[in-house]
């Protein structure tokens, strides 16, 4: 076996596979395929308990502190936490990730409602479902149903090849760097370990008042290669960033120290295939159809930064983009939180939404994201707004205190919404009209001024509601 061909082991409970007639058989196929066509390159994924070399295979790539190229899809069901086989490779995995400082190599789906991963009880004395849990997922559970010729199987498959070749792509760019004799060029900064602290890391700095390599953001950009760390020092920066090229973009100090202010365009546009951005106090402050943060394309890690907008939207999501929002604080926008749309997807989880003017979060246009753990709050109208064909899934969060609905579904929206308390709003928990449809469970829908529901006759034939406590 070739020691660098990029490969995963998909691994799931003994019975899934047999139980649905062969369907994680075809899906592994399918995605073996997918990365083969966007990586131009095989890309072999052995399949648990089918492929007789897969112990030895797995095994042997995971011990090799080397291999950076190895991937885990564990399968998720009830049962993958209750097989000692599935969880011995998953807690390897885990200390490989630990051991190579990264945390993208295991890139679980969801397969079937999985209790373990919303109940803290249950997750008390389980690390490996804590760890599952804070992952973000592919949600396979209403695509177990449909046909993997489907289109929306096809995107999902496409999306999560995606994730593999931009993870690959990352390692290129390093694995260039490590072989690089090249005395004259000057070699880019390796992105740190998980857990490192941004001043604990060789970077590029910028600095307004000299003390570093540039006086601008866009000015270190432009030099940086593929792959640096830009750390940004204390100040105002009155300027519109273009971040082309994969780069690590981090505010030192605390929150509110380094500020990116944008007046004619967006604050910052991500336009490249993955990065990171965090630690910043971003502002969009003379509206337009603008945003503090837009994301056009690729995988982007936007995480715990401080973001208002005059514009659109604090953050836009579009073009097939598929970003990971976390731990941000997105408020107070003149119109949207965040807007989804033109088959946007990717993961919002654990950031504070409110205050906003129009939606806490707006999906519309074929925008499909996974909402989970945030706090939605205190909007000028509803707390999440799906119209226009929009999807999403959105579970566990807490929405609550706005001046309309907690969530409105309106126009072909079809979202998958569970396990959340929508609480305290000033109309509806939930408000469904104009072909509205959904799949509603297990929701706390108590406390709101005129009730749990509406859900206009047109919609009803299109809902699917269950489990949800409404006194």
């Amino acid at each position: 076996m070739d020691e660098r061909r990029p490969m995963a082991f998909l691994s799931y409970a003994h019975f899934a596979d047999s139980f649905d007639n062969g369907y994680l058989s075809k899906f592994s196929l399918r995605l073996s395929g997918e990365v083969c066509l966007q990586l131009g390159d095989e890309f072999p994924i052995f399949q648990d308990r089918k492929d007789i070399s897969w112990g030895n295979c797995w095994r042997e790539r995971i011990n090799s502190s080397l291999d950076k190229t190895t991937f885990l899809i564990p399968v998720i069901t009830p049962g993958f936490f209750k097989s000692e086989y599935c969880r011995e490779g998953l807690s390897r995995f885990l200390d490989r990730e630990k051991k190579l400082g990264r945390n993208d190599l295991i890139l679980p789906v969801l397969y079937i409602d999985t209790p373990a991963l919303y109940n803290k009880k249950l997750q008390a004395n389980d690390e490996l479902t804590q760890i599952i849990a804070s992952r973000q997922f592919v949600d396979w559970r209403n695509l177990r149903f449909e046909d993997l010729n489907s289109r929306d199987a096809r995107m999902a498959i496409s999306n999560l090849a995606a994730q593999i070749c931009k993870a690959l792509y990352w390692l290129d760019s390093i694995q260039e760097r490590e072989t690089d004799t090249n005395p004259s060029i000057k070699s880019p900064i390796e992105p740190p370990s998980i857990g490192q602290d941004a001043t604990e890391v060789k970077a590029i700095v910028v600095d307004q008042i000299y003390r570093g390599d540039y006086t601008t953001i866009n000015a270190a950009i432009s030099a940086a290669a593929p792959g640096s760390r830009i750390l940004i020092k204390e100040g105002v920066y009155d300027e519109e960033i273009i971040v082309n090229k994969p780069l690590e973009i981090v505010g030192d100090g605390e929150i509110g120290d380094v500020v990116i202010r944008a007046s004619e365009r967006d604050a910052i546009l991500f336009n490249t295939v993955s990065g990171k951005i965090s630690n910043l106090l971003i502002e969009q402050n003379r509206g337009g159809d603008w945003f503090g943060v837009a994301i056009s394309q690729g995988f982007l890690e936007l995480d715990g930064c401080d973001i208002t907008s005059d514009g659109r939207a604090c953050v836009g999501v579009f073009g097939n983009a598929y970003p990971r929002i976390i731990s941000n604080k997105i408020h107070d926008g003149i119109e949207r939180g965040i807007d989804v749309y033109e088959n946007g997807q990717g993961v919002i989880e654990d950031n504070e939404i409110y205050g906003n003017v129009l939606s806490g979060v707006e999906i519309s246009e074929g925008g499909n994201p996974t909402l989970r753990r945030n706090k939605i709050h205190d909007g000028k109208t509803n707390g999440i707004f799906v119209h226009e064909n929009g999807q999403g899934s959105i579970e566990d969060n807490d929405i609550y205190g706005n001046a309309f609905s907690g969530i409105e579904i309106s126009e072909g929206g079809n979202p998958t919404i569970r396990h959340n308390r929508i609480n305290n709003n000033s109309y509806r928990a939930i408000y469904i009209r104009e072909s509205g449809a959904g799949i509603i469970e297990d929701n706390d829908l108590r406390e709101n001024k005129r009730g749990p529901w509406y859900i206009s006759e047109d919609s009803k034939p299109l809902v699917k509601c269950a489990r949800n406590q409404e006194k």
